[in-house]
């Protein structure tokens, strides 16, 4: 069975104090949510102790928003693996495309990334997609086969979630049509070794929209920016009917 994870990811927002009143509008909201939705967020460093105790017990798990290939070393401004498992933290977003886009990120260190994220028990998310450009010019297919070529060599596909972000519709307002998003996650599961790997679809995900997005057969969860921030969108984005 396919696990459903549903992820939230801050980005660079949420002070300490905005994020425990988050926290106070969203936690009450899960008492109903289905035991099978994985719940995760994915938030700025700073916040990430304070929230390891707040969510302690409850059915929230905690997510970093990058790691770095080593343990230690003269790294400014990265974080490590051993750090993150130090306090609490179980799952953490690898390739984001704004990593990739800004900070220089390819698909060689997007992979020394997953293997130091597995080495310490944690759940990477793997982030693959295509810009406007690709997409138009019909490469899509074949620039996400090319990244999971490399982003996955020698990584444990038991202990993987990857997520479909076609670039062109993050925090654009333009949503890839739901139908469009399941065709390319079912190309993206064929790549894998493992068929059961949950895939997300991420890419202007709202309320109006989630209900339709997870009723797609292949695809097993989302992968949530802005909607994440607010607490009742994103309630209502993880109890979707």
């Amino acid at each position: 069975m396919r696990k459903i994870v549903i992820a939230g990811n801050w980005k660079m927002f949420k002070t300490q104090a905005e994020s425990q009143e988050f926290l106070q509008g969203f936690l009450p909201t899960l008492e109903d949510t289905p035991q099978d939705r994985e719940v995760v967020l994915c938030v700025p460093f700073t916040d990430l102790n304070l929230l390891s105790k707040s969510l302690h017990g409850s059915r929230v798990q905690l997510g970093a928003q990058n790691v770095h290939w080593e343990d230690s070393g003269a790294y400014t401004g990265e974080i490590s693996g051993l750090m993150l498992q130090e306090i609490g933290v179980r799952y953490v977003i690898v390739g984001h495309s704004e990593r990739r886009q800004y900070f220089g990120e390819t698909d060689e260190t997007v992979n020394l990334r997953l293997k130091a994220a597995q080495k310490h028990g944690l759940t990477p998310i793997l982030c693959v997609g295509e810009t406007k450009q690709q997409r138009d010019a019909g490469e899509t297919e074949s620039l996400i086969i090319s990244q999971l070529e490399t982003d996955l060599v020698n990584i444990n596909q038991s202990n993987l979630v990857i997520a479909y972000e076609p670039i062109w519709a993050i925090g654009t307002g333009d949503t890839c049509e739901a139908s469009e998003a399941n065709r390319v996650i079912g190309v993206i599961r064929k790549q894998l070794k493992n068929p059961d790997v949950p895939i997300q679809y991420g890419g202007s995900v709202k309320p109006n929209n989630i209900d339709e997005i997870m009723a797609q057969p292949e695809i097993d969860g989302v992968l949530v920016g802005g909607a994440s921030l607010e607490p009742a969108s994103f309630a209502r984005i993880v109890n979707y009917k």
